[in-house]
């Protein structure tokens, strides 16, 4: 199916978010938990993971286990997962977790401390692997299998979506699924929206590849903490000074849950948490507002 791209958006006159209690920006931390379900042969997958670490540029392993690339992942699990658990519930605040299903089943004791903490649990799909070229039947069944392991593993369904490494066929998929409150597959806007191209308004709440700690494990990223601290910083900044906007920060266990990195995501919490115009909130909570304030 062929479907249209809207490359208009809201134009130049945006709605007025209306964020509660007159905050001129809200702010979103997503912590993305991936460890234990990306590929891997243990996993059923044709070899082993290449994307993301401190390889980067690393190669997949075909038919082989890396074990060096297993052991980067592990830290995110082992050690950086609760580093940033520290970091956020000692200054009390919300965060939403991207949960790959069978990476969330590989870990009770961390989606106990994310429940916890009252952290929203998204979905981030059932495994952490490409989805560009899966066949539409395979990702569809991927799709609910990931649903009913993250109602076993959390006590309830998912209300929230984000596959990452999406096909052609994923936003339709997760449309007609008709469960999630929102989508989040989408880098399109600094504002929710509606996607109405597959017989419903879905609600989008789109995400962030730039204000993301992917960046420090690529090329063409930042080099260590005080770049990635400063990008936040003045993306931050930038956005309260517009008015009305909303900053997604997307971390990872193994990445920003690194000792030098994290200090420079406590940096940028504090930054935010010095101002009063701010409504810090996990992604549900700006889904239900903006389907409040902005029905479709």
């Amino acid at each position: 199916m062929t479907v249209a791209r809207d490359l208009v958006g809201y134009g130049a006159t945006p709605p007025d978010a209306c964020w509660p209690n007159d905050a001129r920006i809200a702010v979103q931390f997503v912590i993305n938990y991936e460890e234990g379900a990306e590929n891997n042969i243990l996993n059923g997958d044709a070899g082993s993971e290449a994307f993301l670490s401190e390889m980067v540029g690393a190669g997949s392993h075909v038919g082989e286990r890396s074990m060096a690339m297993e052991s980067l992942y592990e830290y995110g699990s082992r050690a950086g997962f609760w580093r940033l658990h520290r970091l956020f519930t000692s200054r009390d605040v919300p965060v939403t977790v991207f949960g790959v299903a069978k990476a969330l089943e590989t870990n009770p004791e961390a989606v106990a401390a994310m429940q916890a903490a009252d952290w929203e649990i998204a979905s981030h799909g059932l495994k952490w692997i490409d989805y560009q070229k899966v066949p539409e039947a395979i990702e569809r069944a991927h799709v609910a299998e990931a649903i009913a392991l993250h109602e076993k593993v959390t006590g309830s369904r998912p209300l929230g979506w984000y596959q990452g490494r999406t096909s052609p066929n994923t936003a339709r998929i997760v449309a007609e699924e008709g469960g999630f409150l929102y989508d989040a597959d989408s880098y399109a806007d600094d504002v929710p929206y509606y996607d109405r191209r597959y017989g419903r308004a879905q609600l989008i709440v789109p995400y962030t590849l730039d204000v993301n700690d992917m960046k420090i494990v690529a090329l063409n990223g930042f080099t260590e903490g005080e770049q990635f601290f400063r990008h936040m910083r003045d993306t931050f900044d930038a956005l309260n000074a517009e008015g009305g906007r909303m900053m997604s920060i997307g971390l990872h266990a193994r990445i920003a849950g690194k000792p030098g990195r994290a200090a420079a995501v406590a940096r940028f919490v504090d930054h935010v948490l010095a101002r009063q115009d701010v409504w810090i909130a996990r992604r549900i909570d700006i889904a239900r507002h903006w389907l409040e304030v902005h029905p479709a």
